[in-house]
């Protein structure tokens, strides 16, 4: 897999509705914050993130706090971001259902 470039990485920003680009530590990354309703629904939700991490073994950060997931996705190998980041960040969109 192949680091985006800034270009590449605005162009397909507009693929993942809501996500934003943060830096941190010099390195891209997708972040999003999902609200939820309670604890355990956030819960929920970071558990069912964590599955299809597992499977497509593609890890983001996630913070779990009351009524709120915050996650972030980006490539630690590449020290930035390549298409799995976009892959992974539309379907967690999709668990949520947006």
């Amino acid at each position: 897999m192949l680091k985006l470039h800034d270009k590449e990485i605005e162009r397909r920003l507009a693929d993942v509705p809501g996500w934003e680009l943060v830096t941190v530590d010099g390195e891209k990354r997708l972040s999003r914050v999902f609200a939820f309703d309670d604890f355990v629904s956030a819960m929920a939700f970071a558990v069912q993130v964590g599955m299809i991490a597992e499977k497509a073994d593609h890890h983001p950060r996630l913070v779990v706090e009351w009524g709120r997931v915050q996650v972030e996705w980006w490539s630690h190998s590449l020290g930035g971001l390549g298409e799995n980041d976009f892959v992974m960040a539309a379907r967690t969109g999709e668990i949520r259902g947006c």
